[in-house]
C-alpha cells in the first residue's frame, strides 16, 4: 500500500541592507510562515533568523539565502557565503551561510539579493521562459542580476551594476553618494542619492518634482548601457524607488531615446514588455531564495 509523504518544506531568507525577510514553503501560494524585522548588528539577526526556523513545526530541508552585499557566491572559495567589504558598519566579512548551516544542520544555498530575485521571476514570474534576462533593483543602492544562457551571472565576483559609470545630466553639479566612487550609478540614483540631493526621502518627493526626470536621465543610461553589453531578452526593475509609477515610463521613453533605433529584434519594439515591473512584486526576493533551496535540495 503506498503512502502519500508531504513534499518537504524549503527555506528563504531575503537579507537586506535594511531587513531581512524570512520564509518556509514550497513556492508562491504556499508560505505557511514568513516574518520581517529590520537588519540590526550581524549577532542580532542571524539569531532571530535561526530562531525563526527552529521554531517552525518542521525544519526545511534546505535554506536558500540572497543577500545585500558584496559577497562571496563561489562554492569553492574559502569565504563562500560571506558578505565581503561593505560599507554597511559591522557586517564586512560575516559568514552569513556558515552561521545558518551550523545553527540549522542542513545545506545552504548563497547568492546576492538580484540574482536571487532574478531566479524567484524566472522560476513563477515576469522572466518565465527566459535564459537570459536581466533583474534591476533601485532602491537604497543599486544592484543587477539575473541570468545570462541559463545560469546565474557570476564570473570574478559577481555583477555589480549599479557602480557603472553614466554621462551626467548637463549642468548637474550634485557630487554623487557612494563612498567608493561618488557620481556612479548608484551614487546618482539610489535612493541614498535622492535623500542626499533633495533632502528628503524619494516617497516625500512629489510627482511634479524635478528629481524624477533626473532620476530617468540616469536609471536610462545604465539600462542603455546593460541592454548593449549584456543583450537581455527583458529588463525587470524592481526596488522602493521604482514604486513612482510615472518613473518606468519615463525610462522607457528615454531608453528609446538614447539607443535611437539601433538595437532591432521583434521582442525589442514594445518597450512596455520589454522593460517591465516584477510580477512577484516585494516577493521576488524571498520567493527567488526559495527556489535557491530547492534547487540545492
Amino acid at each position: 500500500m503506498s503512502v502519500n509523504l508531504p513534499s518537504p518544506l524549503f527555506g528563504a531568507v531575503e537579507a537586506g541592507g535594511t531587513k531581512f525577510v524570512c520564509a518556509v514553503g514550497r513556492g508562491p501560494d504556499d508560505l505557511p510562515a514568513v516574518t520581517r524585522f529590520p537588519t540590526t548588528t550581524p549577532e542580532e539577526t542571524l539569531a532571530r533568523t535561526l530562531a525563526f526556523f527552529r521554531e517552525q513545526p518542521t525544519t526545511p530541508v534546505a535554506v536558500g539565502v540572497g543577500s545585500f552585499g558584496p559577497v562571496d557566491p563561489d562554492p569553492h572559495s574559502p569565504t563562500y557565503g560571506h558578505i565581503t567589504l561593505t560599507p554597511k558598519p559591522r557586517w564586512s566579512n560575516v559568514d552569513v551561510a556558515g552561521a545558518l548551516r551550523e545553527g540549522l544542520g542542513v545545506p545552504v544555498a548563497f547568492d546576492t539579493d538580484v540574482n536571487a530575485a532574478g531566479l524567484g521571476e524566472h522560476r513563477w514570474g515576469a522572466a518565465q521562459g527566459l535564459d537570459t534576462f536581466l533583474y534591476l533593483t533601485v532602491g537604497t543602492g543599486i544592484g543587477g542580476g539575473g541570468l545570462a544562457g541559463g545560469r546565474p551571472m557570476h564570473g570574478l565576483v559577481h555583477p555589480e551594476m549599479g557602480h557603472i559609470f553614466v554621462p551626467r545630466a548637463p549642468g548637474d553639479t550634485f557630487a554623487g553618494a557612494c563612498p567608493f566612487h561618488g557620481d556612479c550609478l548608484e551614487g546618482m540614483a539610489s535612493g541614498s542619492a535622492l535623500e542626499a540631493r533633495w533632502g528628503r526621502p524619494a516617497a516625500e518627493l512629489p510627482a511634479d518634482d524635478p528629481a524624477w526626470p533626473l532620476e530617468a536621465h540616469y536609471l536610462a543610461y545604465g539600462i542603455a548601457n546593460f541592454i548593449l553589453t549584456l543583450s537581455p531578452q527583458r529588463i525587470i526593475v524592481g526596488g522602493g524607488v521604482m514604486r513612482r509609477p510615472r518613473l518606468l515610463p519615463m525610462i522607457r521613453q528615454k531608453v528609446k531615446t538614447i539607443l535611437n533605433g539601433y538595437v532591432k529584434a521583434p521582442t525589442f519594439d514594445d518597450l512596455d514588455a520589454y522593460l517591465v515591473p516584477p510580477a512577484l512584486g516585494d516577493r521576488a526576493g524571498v520567493l527567488g531564495a526559495l527556489a535557491m533551496a530547492q534547487e540545492l535540495a
